[in-house]
């Protein structure tokens, strides 16, 4: 096999996204064949033997997609320094699987865990701005010019938000639910966002994912995705595969290659 980048190899892995697994090497916890490995240096996993904090990367062909229902409590990591539960704890398979962006503690709803570092990618960089739809409850009464400011963005840690869909789904003087429908993911932004248009989020839910719909999923439980939901999946990173492909060169027949050169070299024969 040919030797690649090991980032891309850790992604492939189920470390994270080659973000994620780039820091690994920063922090210097990667071993190639018991040499520290530095960002940028290739291997090749059939040959060499790569460790992460001293235990050797196992190099899985299949990939996994599983769909949880986070409940409120859980953090999404696969770690916590403070020994929380995580979503990983939730999901009782063997293997490298790693969560897909963020949902804070206090919320619920739809997370992806998987090993496919190249699909965690494309749904979590800011580039390809796919949608996550929220269902929220907050304090009070929520007005139209909230609304508005809400979708035209707000200024939060000194830059302005992404524009959002915003609509009410009902309520009273007491409270109001709502649906947010958002392609940004900065921590906590729906918290921060509606307590600084005056309203405290009291319940928040996320109910889709790009394609991907919560649906009747119970909290606290999981299933593996099913194989149209894994095609359309992939289908989000397909035009970019498409598009760092040089375009190819259209064919010419022969008889238009033909008029294509005759003019010319007429004007260039030398006269007699």
């Amino acid at each position: 096999m040919a030797e690649e980048r090991i980032q891309k190899l850790l992604a492939q892995a189920g470390y994270g996204s080659r973000r994620a697994c780039e820091q690994y090497l920063i922090e210097m916890r990667v071993t190639v064949n018991g040499q520290i490995a530095e960002l940028g240096a290739k291997a090749d996993p059939l040959r060499d033997v790569i460790k992460v904090d001293g235990k050797r990367v196992r190099f899985e062909t299949g990939k996994v997609y599983v769909m949880l229902n986070k409940p409120a409590g859980v953090v999404t990591t696969n770690e916590d320094e403070f020994g929380r539960k995580t979503v990983r704890d939730l999901v009782n398979l063997e293997g490298h699987l790693y969560p897909v962006g963020r949902l804070d503690a206090d919320s619920e709803g739809l997370v992806l865990l998987t090993n496919d570092g190249e699909l965690a990618n494309a749904l979590t960089h800011p580039r390809y701005e796919h949608e996550k739809e929220y269902v929220v409850l907050v304090e009070g009464e929520v007005d139209s010019g909230v609304i508005k400011a809400w979708r035209r963005g707000v200024v939060l840690d000194g830059q302005l938000t992404a524009p959002a869909k915003v609509t009410v789904l009902d309520g009273d003087h007491h409270k109001t639910w709502l649906r947010v429908i958002m392609h940004e993911g900065r921590k906590r932004q729906i918290r921060e966002v509606a307590g600084m248009l005056g309203h405290r989020v009291k319940y928040l839910q996320r109910v889709r994912l790009g394609p991907l719909q919560l649906g009747d999923l119970k909290v606290g439980q999981w299933r593996h995705l099913s194989r149209s939901e894994v095609k359309q999946l992939q289908a989000l990173i397909e035009p970019e595969k498409t598009a760092a492909q040089p375009a190819a060169r259209p064919k010419t027949s022969r008889s238009e290659a033909a008029k294509k050169v005759k003019p010319s070299a007429a004007k260039h024969r030398p006269e007699r």
